[in-house]
Order: structure tokens, then sequence, then C-alpha cells
């Protein structure tokens, strides 16, 4: 049988960095029975048979989040060989904490301080005998970033692993709770198995409902055991759960004075503290995070920051539109498919319309590389983690707490996680809030929609890719605002706490591989989804009822595509889309819930048709197409239509999935299409109003209305005596 090594730590301690170093390529991602929290797991290198079990990052065994819940039941349940406990060594105190209940599984156990190069470089000294020593276990040194240590310490765990020795458990706790916990061991040793036995006692001790529900101990030995707690509980004048708390800290900073010596000068700042006293602060946050991300997305989508330069992403996408997928592929493929003998309707299929939609799409993917390249290294130096903190600042005013901007931020990536990584939400009010608004930051398969109208119609703008994310974070504000005014979503938010990395340079591993697996993402939707859909669009586009008879057609607007993009149209007419792309558009939204780069996609193929096949030559030409289609107003309409309106059917699933509910399901799609739609026809009828492209009438008088009606749910009073409700009720769960 394999050798099972779970990997334990804090978030932030350099656990997934250690993970994908000591496995590679030999990894696997799946969810945890019962629950999407991400399950990763792989082979150890060198190690067919050691399989290292990658636990989420947790701050305790307790079952207060979704994530320590699954780490302990694996830890309990499956009971892995041993455990490889990372702990970061330059906040040793914080991350003992969860060593010394993992100790106490009575598992082998191999304690790893990470960032040794960093306690170094501020001029501190772990001694990691004595350190071993006062936890009953062994200590070794690593630094998962620089690649140090760490097989090393895989190592150790297998021969620890493969002895069975767990060693002795560490003297924690003192006088009459020590007292106590002998007693209950005394009373359950023949109901649980020996190794676990301090730990269940302690978990006894603390009234851990999940544990007194897994044991079903008899009436008469609970009220025997309660009498030993009340009576702990008497003496030391505390609750039974903050003793252990308490003198669990008492014990870990005994161990820390003896085995840690500080350079540092109370008091004294590190590198990444005075940063972040930059980063983080009150006035200079916001304007940092805006300038940041502009940067990022000036880089991204080609606007070149120093004048007369040219931007990374504009070199890449315009070689791939114009180059590549302009005359290198098709002009490969035109010599094979002559060569071959092909014409006629199947020429046409593979070239305007397999050809020409993919490829329509794939001459975004520098961009996307670029930027998904830019987001990765922020998040490894951990700057990201910083932006949760910020935000948590402006959410909280809001209804909303910082963990309502983690699944955003995974959001960038795709949708589907991020609506996912919504379970460590612990209110059901605040998760289904936040499911409800996560789909309207701009995910990475929006950006080719944000990069083809800021190059079509806005000149390859950056104040318009980036307006595009902030659109996405005010909807999300605004949204949490009036939601938060409607009876079942009032309250106050859930506590945030988060610790925050040090800031560090950027792992090239990590970066690199984090890119890849977002744009191979990207990439592998082109070669399926989309590949489907472009054979499906071109067939509908060249295909009609002509005086009755079906046909192949010249123009394109006399398509089925055509009638039945036109049957709907009607209904973004408010919103400018009229005239000649009325249709287009509509059609090209409506594929856009299959997937997002289905915009992009319909467009490359509904413009490369008949005689309109001249404009996928270079980019300039479908980008003149769309600019004459498109005004400026419904341009950005018809782009804000489609970041906030219900994502694709993926992230409709995992909507489905996370809600478990069909009525709440439908009414988040709702809200996100309702409240798109509202907001573009604001734009477009009093933006356009300022540059001509619409008239005062009937929707203009409805944009009015409904722009009063947002102001007014943005301050008019909450929901009250819900709102008192909560606040106790979440209060007592800070106090429990």
């Amino acid at each position: 049988m394999d050798l099972k090594i779970a990997l334990a730590g804090n978030p932030n301690c350099g656990k997934t960095t250690l993970f994908n170093a000591l496995t590679g390529s030999a990894q696997y991602v799946g969810n945890w029975p019962g629950v999407t929290v991400e399950k990763k797991e792989g082979k150890l290198k060198g190690h067919k048979d050691v399989v290292i079990q990658d636990l989420p990052g947790i701050y305790s065994l307790s079952p207060y989040t979704l994530e320590e819940v699954v780490a302990r039941s694996y830890l309990v349940n499956e009971q892995p060989d041993a455990i490889l406990n990372i702990v970061d060594g330059t906040n040793i105190e914080r991350n003992l904490y969860l060593t010394t209940q993992l100790i106490e599984l009575g598992l082998p156990v191999v304690v790893a301080v990470n960032m040794i190069d960093l306690v170094r470089k501020n001029g501190d000294v772990i001694d990691l005998a004595k350190l071993g020593e006062a936890l009953g276990c062994e200590v070794v040194e690593m630094s998962a970033l620089k690649g140090e240590g760490g097989t090393e310490a895989a190592e150790r765990t297998i021969a620890i692993a493969q002895s069975h020795h767990a060693g002795e458990l560490p003297h924690v706790f003192t006088g009459s709770v020590e007292h106590a916990l002998a007693h209950i061991e005394e009373s359950i040793q023949d109901k649980v198995a020996k190794g676990y036995l301090r730990w269940y006692a302690i978990k006894i001790f603390e009234r851990d409902e999940k544990v007194l529900e897994e044991l079903n101990l008899s009436e008469s030995l609970l009220a025997h055991l309660e009498q030993h707690i009340a009576d702990c509980e008497k003496e030391l004048d505390d609750d039974a759960e903050s003793i252990i708390t308490n003198q669990r800290y008492s014990y870990i900073s005994t161990v820390v004075s003896k085995a840690v010596r500080k350079k540092a000068v109370k008091g004294s700042l590190s590198v990444s503290d005075k940063i972040d006293r930059v980063v983080t602060n009150r006035i200079l946050a916001l304007p940092i995070f805006a300038v940041i991300m502009f940067c990022i997305y000036a880089i991204s989508m080609g606007t070149s920051i120093a004048d007369g330069g040219v931007g990374i992403g504009t070199f890449g996408t315009d070689w791939a539109n114009d180059v590549l997928f302009g005359e290198i592929v098709p002009g490969f493929v035109d010599n094979i498919l002559t060569s071959m003998g092909v014409s006629g309707w199947l020429y046409g299929l593979i070239q305007d319309g397999i050809v020409a939609g993919v490829g329509a799409v794939l001459g975004f993917v520098p961009q996307m590389l670029v930027l998904f390249l830019l987001l990765a290294i922020l998040e490894d130096v951990g700057y990201m983690a910083r932006v949760a903190f910020i935000m948590d600042r402006i959410f909280r005013r809001f209804g909303l707490s910082g963990k309502s901007f983690i699944p955003m931020l995974v959001a960038t990536g795709c949708g589907v996680p991020g609506i996912m990584a919504s379970r460590t939400i612990e209110q059901d009010r605040d998760r289904k809030m936040t499911i409800m608004t996560t789909g309207f930051i701009p995910c990475g398969a929006k950006m080719p929609i944000i990069g083809l109208f800021a190059g079509a119609v806005f000149g390859g703008s950056a104040l318009v890719a980036v307006s595009a994310f902030f659109i996405g974070i005010a909807a999300v504000v605004i949204s949490g605002i009036m939601l938060k005014k409607f009876k079942f979503f009032a309250g106050e938010p859930a506590p945030f706490v988060m610790e925050l990395p040090a800031h560090h340079a950027p792992s090239a591993g990590n970066v690199l591989r984090a890119t890849w697996e977002r744009g191979w993402s990207f990439i592998k939707r082109a070669g399926t989804i989309i590949l489907l859909s472009s054979i499906i669009l071109w067939f509908l586009q060249g295909y009609g009822f002509v005086d009755g008879v079906f046909q192949a057609v010249e123009d394109n607007n006399d398509s089925l595509l055509a009638a039945i993009g036109s049957s709907i149209a009607w209904i973004f007419a408010p919103i400018g889309w009229v005239g000649n792309m009325a249709w287009k558009a509509t059609v090209a939204t409506i594929t856009g819930l299959i997937a997002k780069e289905e915009v992009v996609n319909t467009f490359g193929v509904l413009y490369s048709y008949a005689g309109e096949a001249d404009l996928m030559e270079d980019a300039s030409g479908i980008y003149a197409a769309i600019g004459a289609d498109f005004g400026a107003v419904a341009a950005y309409s018809f782009m804000i239509f489609n970041l906030l309106c219900a994502p694709c059917f993926a992230a409709m699933g995992a909507i489905k999935r996370e809600m478990n509910n069909t009525k709440w399901t439908l009414g988040a799609i709702g809200y996100m299409c309702g409240f798109a739609y509202v907001v573009s026809l604001i734009v477009f009828q009093i933006g356009g109003l300022f540059t001509g492209e619409a008239i005062f009438g009937i929707g203009t008088i409805v944009a009015i209305a409904l722009l009063a009606g947002i102001i007014y749910l943005l301050f008019r009073k909450g929901y009250q005596g819900e709102t008192e409700h909560h606040s106790l009720t979440s209060v007592a769960a800070v106090s429990q």
C-alpha cells in the first residue's frame, strides 16, 4: 500500500510551494468527498509508493470553517502514516498553535520550519534541537521558495512514518486542566483509538459538538465529565475553550522563549512591515491599488505607459491576429485544402468558420498570458492578500466582509472556482450574496471582450480595460448596499481574520505554473466548446430561407442566425443595440452564455463571412468593421452588459451546486441579468445624449427613474430589526 503523508500548516506558510516542489507534475486535483473544497495530492518525486496529501490551510483543528472540518476529518478518520507540518519561521508563535494540536493526534509528526532564509536575514536564531525536544518531535529547517530542505524534510517524514514512532506528547496543560483531561482520558479509553486519546479528551473538555455527537456518550458519563469541566472553569474563572487556548499559548510562549532568539529590537519594523505601512495606508491604499491595476491592464491590453512605446499586449495580440491567424494559419490551411481539392461549403466551414472563429479567440492568448503572469506575480509576492485586507475595510461599510473579496480575487482567473471559494464564508446570507455578485468581476474569459472593444472602438485605451475591473467592484459594492436593505440579507458581516504573509520575491516556478494553468484552461476551451460552436455558428449564418427556399445565402443578414437574433433583438434596442449590429450583438451575447469567449468567437465568424472575408487579413480590418457598427456609448453598453450579466453555463452550474436551491439559483441569475440590463440602459440612454447616439424619449425617462431608484436604495434605511438580531448572533458566535 502507498505511504500517505499529510502536508499541514497555516495559510500562507509556504505549504503549496513545497507541495508543488515535492510532486511536480505528478499531482491531481479534485474535491473532498461531499464538499467543494479543493483536494490536492500527488506522488513524491522519486517515490512511486509515497502520496503527499495537501490539506487546506488552517489555523487550528476546531470546526469553525469548512477547511478545518475537512482537515481534521481526514486526519482523524483517514489516519495518514505521518504529518509534515509546515511552520512559518518568521511568525513561529502563531504557527505552533496548530502544531501542538497536530502532535496531540498521536501520529508521527515532522515540523519543517519554513522561510529559514528570512529568519536568518532578520538576525533571528531558532534552536531546532531545543524546539524539537520541547515539542516531542523532529524539527528540520527549510526554504520552500528557494528549494532548500524540502526534499530532506519529506525524507525524514517517510523514515518516521515507516518506524511508526509518534514521539512523546508535550506537557502543554497544567494544574486542574491536566487533572480534568486525565479523568476524561480514563473514562473514554475504551471508546477511541489509543493514539487519539489525548486529542479526544481535549475536544470533550472544549465541549466540541461534532466530537460529542460522534462518540455518543451516555448521559451519566457526560454528566460525570461535565462536573470535572465545570470545576475547572470555576477554579480558573473562564470558559473551557478559552482555558485550553490560554494554556496552549502559554506553553508556546515558554517554548519560543527557550528555542528562539530574536535579534530585532522591540518595536522595530521589518522591510515587509514598512511596505505595508504604505500599501495598506488608509488614504494611499486605494490609489496605489488603482495605479497597480491600471499598469497591469495597460501592459496586458497593450497600451504603452511611455509615450511612443509599444505595449507588450499590443505587440503580442497584433502579431497573433495579423500574422499568425491572419496570414500564417489561413495560408497554411488554404494550401492543405487546395492540395486536397477541398472547395465549396467544406472549404468555407474550415476557413470562415473554424479558423476565423477559433483564431479570433486565440488571437487574445498573448494578452491573457501577460495578464495571468502579472496577476500571478502579485499573488506570489503577497500583495493580493493585502488587497483583501484593504477591501475588507471598504466592504464592511456596505455589509460584506473581506472574506467576500477572496472569491472575487479567485474569479479574476475563472468564475467557477471563484464561486466555489464562497464556501469559506460561514454566514448563509453573506455566502449567498457573494455568490450573486462574484460573477461581476471580469474573469479571464471576459478579457477578450474588453480587448476586442478597447481596440475596435476606443483605440486600445487601457482606461477602458481598467474601468471594466472597477465597474465590477462597483457593481459588487452597490449590490451589497442594496441587498443589505432587505430582510434576508440584513445583518452585520462575519468577522474577517487573515494573516498577511511577509512580502518576498516571487518564485519563478509558482508564477509560471499559475500562468500556465490559467492559460491552458483558456486554450482548452478554444479547442473544445468554441470549436464546436464555430461550426454551428458558421452553418446558421451561412444558410437561410430566401423566397421560401432553404439555401446558402450571400448576405448573412438573410441567414437563420440573423432571423433568430432579429426576433429577440428588440429586447436590447433600449440599451443601444440597433441598426446593422443589433442581431449580431444579440447572437454574440446569447452564445456568450455557453462560454464568454464565445462573444469574440461569434464576431470572428460573422465578420469573416462572404464579402467581409478580407476583414480577417489583419486585426485592423475586423476592428474597423466593429467600430463602424458600434458607437462609443453603444459599445460600452454592450461591454458592460456582457461583463455583468449571467456568467457561462459552467459558472451557472457552480451557482446551482453552491446554492443547492433552484429558486435561489434562478434568482441569482435573474438578478445579474437584470442588474446588467439596468446599468447598460442608464449608460446608453443618459451617456448617449452627450454623444448624439441616443435622443431624449421614453427610454431616457425610464433610465433616469431607474437611476433614482438605485440612489434611493443606496441611501434608505435598512431592515433594523433583523440587523440587531444578526449582530447579537455574530457577537455570540465570536465570544464562543
